[in-house]
C-alpha cells in the first residue's frame, strides 16, 4: 500500500485538534484531519455542551418550584424528560455540525472519517489508507472509566454519556462517585424529580478541595434533597428483582442502597489503548496517558499530544490552551509552556464553585507567609436579591509579594466572578490592584475588593 504524504495530520476533532488544523491551513500546510465518530470531541458531544444545557433546564425547573419565594405560583409542574433531551440534542447537533463544517471548509485540508492507528513510526493507517507527515497531532480525548467493582457485569449501569439519553426521570438514581461529574448530575436529576443518593469512598466530597468548600457544596445539595453515603469503603453492585443494590460497606454490612438506576461517575481515562502507540515508539504512563513535555511534545520527534489524552489537564479550556502552546512554539517563535498556566476550573452545580490557583491546604504546605479573607455570600446584596445567598468567597495572598495565590468562590456566578482574581494573578500584580478598583453596583464581583480589604494573617 502506497504511503500518502501530508504536511500535518491531526487525529481527533475535539477542542484542540480543529484549532491546530485551522492554523496549519492558514500556514498553507497540506493537512489531514481524521475523526472516527462525532466532530467536536467530548465537550461538544458528551461533556460541556450537553451537560450545561441540561443544567439550564434543571435550573428552570428549580426556579419554577421556588415560585412562591418570588411572588408567583406554578401549578401542575411536570418534567417531560424526552423534551428536555430533545432540546439538548438539538443544541449538541448544531455545535457538532458547526465544527465539522469548519473543518471541511478549510483550505489545504482533507477530512477523513475513520479510526487511525500507527502502523509504524510516523505512519498512520485509516480507512484503508496509509498516511505520513512530519507533524502529527494526537487529540484523541477520553471516556468514562468503568471501575472493576464486584457485580458490575450483572447489572445495567449508566455512565456520564448514557445518562444523557434517558427518556424518563429515574425513580431513584444512585451515583457512584462524589466528584465533579457525579455532583453535577446529582443536582440536575434531583431537580428533574428523581430521588438521588451519592455514594463516595472518601470521607468527604471532593477531597482535593478544602474542607470548607466540600462542606459548603454538600450543604447546597442536601438542602435540595440529595442524600450522601460517604466513607463507602467496599463498593459492590447486585440485582434485587428489577432494582439495583449498591453495597457501600465491607463484609456485606448493612443493607446497601437500592435504586432504579446506577450512574458510575468515578473518573475518566484516555482513548489511547487502540492507537498503536507502541509501534510508533510513543511513551505512555501507567494510566495510559501519553507522556508529553511542557510544549506538548511526545517522546517521538514530530508527534504532539494535546487535550485529555496527555494527562496535563482534563478540561476544555486546558485543551484549548494546549493548542495555543503548540502553535505558538511551531509558528510564532513564542516559547509558551504548560507550566505557565494557572490552575482554574469550576464545578457547575447551582450556585457554582469557581476555583483558581492553590487551595488553602496547598498554600499552607508551600511554607509561604499567608493572608486570608473569607466572606459569606449572605453579605452580597445581589445574591440576597436573587435568593441565592448560599456559599462563600475565600482568597489567599502571599504576605510578602502581595500576589494572590488562590481563591474559591462558591456562590452566585462564582464561575464567572473568579476570573477577576485570575486575571490579576496572570498579570502578576499585587492584590491591591483589584482591592482599590471601583466595581459596578449591584453585582457579585463588587464584593471582591471588600473581600480583599479584609485580609488577615493565616
Amino acid at each position: 500500500m502506497d504511503i500518502e504524504t501530508f504536511d500535518a495530520i491531526i487525529v481527533g476533532a475535539g477542542q484542540a485538534g480543529p484549532a491546530i488544523a485551522a492554523r496549519c491551513s492558514r500556514e498553507g500546510l497540506k493537512t489531514a484531519v481524521i475523526e472516527r465518530h462525532h466532530f467536536g470531541g467530548t465537550c461538544v458531544n458528551v461533556g460541556c455542551v450537553p451537560t450545561k444545557t441540561l443544567v439550564a433546564s434543571a435550573r428552570a425547573v428549580r426556579m419554577a418550584q421556588r415560585g412562591g419565594e418570588f411572588g408567583f405560583d406554578v401549578s401542575d409542574l411536570r418534567v417531560d424528560m424526552a423534551r428536555v433531551m430533545a432540546r439538548k440534542n438539538a443544541i449538541v447537533a448544531k455545535s457538532r455540525e458547526g465544527v465539522e463544517s469548519w473543518m471541511r471548509g478549510l483550505k489545504h485540508t482533507e477530512v477523513i472519517v475513520g479510526h487511525a492507528r500507527f502502523a509504524e513510526p510516523a505512519v498512520l493507517e485509516v480507512a484503508g489508507r496509509r498516511l505520513t507527515a512530519p507533524r502529527i497531532f494526537l487529540n484523541v480525548g477520553g471516556r468514562a472509566t468503568r471501575p472493576a467493582l464486584p457485580g458490575i457485569d450483572t447489572v445495567p449501569t449508566l455512565d456520564s454519556t448514557s445518562v444523557m439519553e434517558l427518556q424518563a426521570v429515574p425513580e431513584h438514581l444512585v451515583i457512584v462517585g462524589g466528584s465533579y461529574i457525579g455532583l453535577e448530575f446529582a443536582q440536575m436529576m434531583r431537580r428533574f424529580g428523581a430521588r438521588v443518593t451519592v455514594v463516595e469512598r472518601s470521607a468527604r466530597l471532593l477531597p482535593r478541595e478544602d474542607e470548607d468548600v466540600s462542606d459548603g457544596i454538600r450543604a447546597i445539595l442536601e438542602a435540595e434533597g440529595v442524600r450522601f453515603e460517604l466513607g463507602a469503603d467496599c463498593l459492590s453492585l447486585a440485582r434485587s428483582g428489577d432494582r439495583i443494590v449498591v453495597g457501600a460497606a465491607c463484609g456485606g454490612a448493612g443493607d446497601g442502597i437500592t435504586g432504579s438506576h446506577v450512574l458510575l461517575a468515578v473518573g475518566r481515562q484516555p482513548n489511547t489503548e487502540d492507537l498503536g502507540l507502541d509501534r510508533a515508539g510513543i511513551s505512555m504512563d501507567a494510566r495510559g496517558f501519553i507522556v508529553v513535555d511542557e510544549q506538548c511534545r511526545t517522546s517521538v520527534e514530530g508527534v504532539w499530544a494535546v487535550g485529555d489524552c496527555n494527562g496535563r489537564g482534563a478540561f476544555t479550556h486546558t485543551s484549548w490552551n494546549d493548542h495555543e502552546i503548540v502553535v505558538a512554539n511551531l509558528f510564532d517563535n513564542d516559547p509558551r509552556r504548560v507550566g505557565d498556566r494557572i490552575p482554574c476550573y469550576a464545578l457547575f452545580i447551582d450556585p457554582a464553585l469557581g476555583r483558581v490557583g492553590l487551595s488553602e491546604a496547598d498554600a499552607v504546605a508551600s511554607g509561604k507567609r499567608l493572608l486570608r479573607a473569607k466572606m459569606p455570600m449572605q453579605r452580597v446584596g445581589r445574591a440576597r436579591e436573587a435568593g441565592e445567598s448560599q456559599g462563600f468567597m475565600k482568597v489567599l495572598v502571599d504576605a510578602d509579594s502581595q500576589q494572590i495565590l488562590g481563591a474559591a468562590i462558591l456562590g452566585l456566578n462564582g464561575d464567572e466572578v473568579v476570573h477577576s482574581l485570575l486575571d490579576v494573578m496572570a498579570a502578576r500584580q499585587p492584590y491591591t490592584v483589584i482591592a482599590r478598583t471601583v466595581h459596578i453596583h449591584p453585582t457579585v464581583t463588587e464584593l471582591v475588593p471588600t473581600l480583599l480589604q479584609q485580609l488577615k494573617p493565616l
